[in-house]
């Protein structure tokens, strides 16, 4: 078995890796929402942020196992290995590359070997392996999926399971996720708030992914999906039926509620603060009005990883820095890791880790 780097890599190698970018991602300084207004993760975050809120102790307890697991225990960072594509992608296109990831097993011990906080997966994979693994990583079971196989393709979140399940299988925490701006979000925003609400219950936190989702948000040729100001909208609805933890794509623009205005008349609510004030065009100062609406960060916002692609450890490495940096609590990566041989599946993840172990990087 491959084995996680027992020693991180320094700032020059992370630097290294960032290329032509690293002065402007490792040296810049925000000047919208200074770093003194946010929550930054460290290790008393469950107790800064948790123990006075209305979570049960159960609950504390389950996300204290997902703080203090793998390369990144102590920290208040997270690195979770997420591999629910063979629903969503659809398995043949998700596990050709590596066919050892049709077996569940291979999931739940590339999670293990690559040293992560947790390992978010479907109710199949987890249920299959769970007496064997539950107690040696910390299980998210991804409790609603858009089937892709409905003919022609809709894009839809439905339930696969319900919590008991989750609970029985031993989760530490279930996640979900709602399409906001889709015609069907109000039915997920229910289901899922039902849902999270029995999880707490239960004692198990919540994870959301927070996604942008309608051909309305694409215009003149510009997907405004992943602009700050909808998908930090997306973050703040999502706290609001009490997620623990956001999951976002990194932003790659912004102006998403005046490009859709202007296209069709009237949507929604802005402030032209957001755009000259709390954020700019940087990737960190647009990631960090993400953070913002996480409620200044007290729920940790963690940023995809994204698809595999020709250079996925600069890649991976760049969007770990913008999320530190932007005051985020992580990294979720998937396709980037599993869709390569065990080893480099391992390297690639460790090399994510190494950003937050990283004392040099810091909170702009």
């Amino acid at each position: 078995m491959a084995q996680p780097s027992a020693t991180p890599a320094g700032i020059d190698k992370i630097a290294e890796l960032l290329g032509g970018e690293a002065e402007s991602l490792l040296q810049h300084t925000c000047q919208t929402i200074g770093k003194d207004q946010i929550q930054i993760p460290g290790p008393r975050h469950v107790d800064d942020v948790w123990v006075g809120s209305d979570r049960n102790p159960q609950v504390l307890r389950s996300l204290a196992q997902l703080h203090n697991h793998g390369r990144l225990a102590g920290t208040g960072y997270v690195s979770i290995l997420p591999i629910d594509q063979g629903i969503e992608h659809s398995a043949g296109a998700s596990f050709a590359k590596n066919p050892i990831y049709f077996n569940p097993a291979g999931i739940t011990e590339l999670a293990i070997e690559g040293g992560c906080n947790g390992v978010a997966s479907t109710f199949g994979v987890l249920g299959l392996v769970a007496r064997k693994y539950a107690h040696r990583v910390p299980f998210i079971v991804k409790i609603n999926h858009n089937e892709l196989l409905t003919y022609p393709n809709k894009f839809d979140q439905v339930m696969f399971g319900t919590i008991k399940e989750a609970w029985n299988l031993g989760a530490v925490a279930v996640g979900a996720t709602v399409y906001f701006g889709s015609p069907e979000s109000t039915r997920q925003l229910v289901d899922v708030a039902q849902a999270f609400a029995m999880a707490h219950e239960l004692g198990m936190a919540t994870i959301l992914w927070c996604y942008v989702r309608n051909p309305g948000f694409k215009v003149n040729g510009v997907n405004y999906e992943t602009s700050a100001d909808l998908s930090g909208q997306a973050n703040h609805l999502g706290v609001t039926i009490q997620a623990d933890i956001i999951k976002q794509k990194l932003p790659e623009n912004n102006g998403g509620y005046k490009a859709v205005t202007m296209e069709g008349g009237s949507y929604g609510k802005t402030d032209e603060r957001v755009y000259t004030k709390l954020s700019s065009d940087h990737p960190i100062d647009l990631t960090r009005y993400q953070v913002a609406n996480c409620y200044m960060g007290r729920v940790g916002l963690i940023n995809s990883g994204g698809a595999s692609g020709k250079n996925d450890f600069g890649e991976a490495v760049k969007t770990a820095v913008i999320n530190k940096r932007a005051g985020g609590m992580g990294l979720i990566s998937g396709r980037k890791a599993f869709q390569r041989p065990l080893a480099e599946g391992v390297a690639l993840l460790n090399a994510i880790q190494d950003v937050y172990l990283c004392p040099d990087v810091t909170i702009a």
